[in-house]
């Protein structure tokens, strides 16, 4: 009986003690794992917060984008108007040109900038207007060669004027369209 007694003892012990360890492995391991998803969670917002970090400064990237583009459009278009202005009245000829040429370098920076960080949407109101001012460039190059400067072309010109300033205002909406300035793009107006 005694030896039953002994026996039952160290397997009681050894019973309890068996019983410890699992109890103690389950605590290290529900351990690890509240430390594992608390790693994943940090590292989720890690990401999170990388994301909209990088979303930043895209949007600003791309703000400050369209202003530099917005701007030499709106300055190339008042360039065309004002050497019209001088070629009709045959004064100042020389500098409304120069002013022309600064003017249409800086919408090319600015278009040749726009290519690599605007969205499609923008870039094809972009290439619209670019195309539009180049066009009236080119028409007005063609009406300062011939002298004397033909007065119905210039009225010609001065006409399809109203026509890119329309065109200037849907590129400008479609950047603001892409900013969350506005909630409608140009193409829903």
């Amino acid at each position: 009986m005694a030896v039953v007694g002994v026996v039952g003892t160290l397997g009681a012990s050894l019973l309890t003690q068996s019983r410890a360890d699992r109890n103690k492995r389950m605590e290290m391991q529900a351990a690890a794992e509240q430390r594992r998803e608390e790693r994943d969670h940090a590292e989720a917002m890690l990401g999170a917060e990388r994301a909209q970090h990088r979303a930043e400064e895209s949007l600003a990237l791309r703000r400050a984008c369209y202003i530099t583009l917005n701007t030499a459009a709106r300055q190339y278009l008042t360039a065309q108007v004002d050497f019209m202005h001088a070629l009709r009245n045959e004064t100042g000829v020389e500098a409304a040109l120069e002013q022309l040429e600064v003017r249409r370098t800086a919408l090319r920076e600015g278009y040749a900038e726009a290519q690599m960080i605007v969205p499609l949407q923008v870039m094809a109101a972009a290439g619209a207007a670019s195309r539009r001012l180049n066009a009236g460039y080119g028409r007005l190059k063609q009406i300062a060669a011939c002298t004397p400067h033909s007065q119905e072309d210039l009225d010609t010109f001065e006409a399809g004027v109203e026509q890119s300033w329309a065109i200037l205002s849907v590129m400008r909406q479609q950047m603001r369209f892409d900013l969350g300035v506005d909630t409608e793009s140009a193409s829903g107006i």
